[in-house]
């Protein structure tokens, strides 16, 4: 992972690098993830519709006109979540709490896994759906290339959205550095400061003595007085 500290992000406060941001490779991932879903709702909203010989529109896959709206609603989600997490990226390294972190990397390990699933469902699906549809139901192609670019982009879109996961599950793994953070990024409460200890400065009252007096030797002549 690129990130150190706690869930793959440095020390909380830090200034935010652009240039940086933008070439991890989950920026990368997420990036092309919100192209790939604008292609797929984009081409079916514009062209996956046509009217063959009535008013009405047609899905052009197969006339199932719930392939279109899977679709698009799956590419329509997608698009807005791909913005919604970038942003959540980008201040993910000003998030101070632990317990925030963990919530917003269990939230992307879960919404990207799921939607990886649901692409691949959705390639599948439309993938069954084109194999059905018959040339007398599209004449000149009518929307053929926006049949292809969906089923073409929601296929990428497996891949892309699995990266995500993966890089998700990668940060989570990191868990956390304890280091880098105080209690009140923990608890989300004021740290209490300690009382300062206060070393004992008052005399000693034990009875010390002289210097040099066990050195003395008893045997010694002492001096007297003399007499006059």
């Amino acid at each position: 992972m690129d990130g150190v500290g706690s869930f793959g992000a440095g020390r909380a406060g830090a200034a935010f690098d652009p240039v940086a941001f933008l070439q991890q490779p989950q920026t990368i991932l997420r990036i092309l993830s919100w192209i790939f879903s604008m292609v797929v709702f984009g081409s079916i909203i514009n062209e996956g519709y046509v009217n063959h010989g009535s008013q009405r529109l047609y899905c052009v896959f197969n006339k199932n006109n719930n392939a279109c709206n899977y679709g698009t609603t799956i590419g329509l989600i997608a698009f807005l979540a791909c913005i919604f997490f970038i942003i959540l990226d980008m201040k993910f390294q000003q998030i101070s709490s632990i317990k925030d972190r963990k919530k917003a990397v269990m939230l992307d390990i879960g919404f990207s896994g799921f939607w990886a699933f649901l692409w691949f469902v959705c390639f599948c699906f439309l993938a069954n759906q084109w194999q059905r549809t018959t040339p007398d139901e599209l004449p000149l192609n009518q929307g053929a290339d926006a049949a292809r670019a969906a089923i073409t982009f929601s296929f990428f879109s497996i891949f892309t959205w699995a990266g995500l996961t993966v890089r998700a599950v990668q940060k989570y793994m990191l868990g956390t550095d304890m280091s880098l953070f105080t209690t009140e990024h923990v608890d989300g409460n004021p740290p209490v400061q300690p009382y300062p200890t206060v070393t004992s400065t008052e005399p000693n009252d034990t009875y010390q003595s002289p210097p040099f007096t066990e050195n003395l030797d008893s045997n010694a002549p002492t001096y007297q007085v003399p007499i006059y």
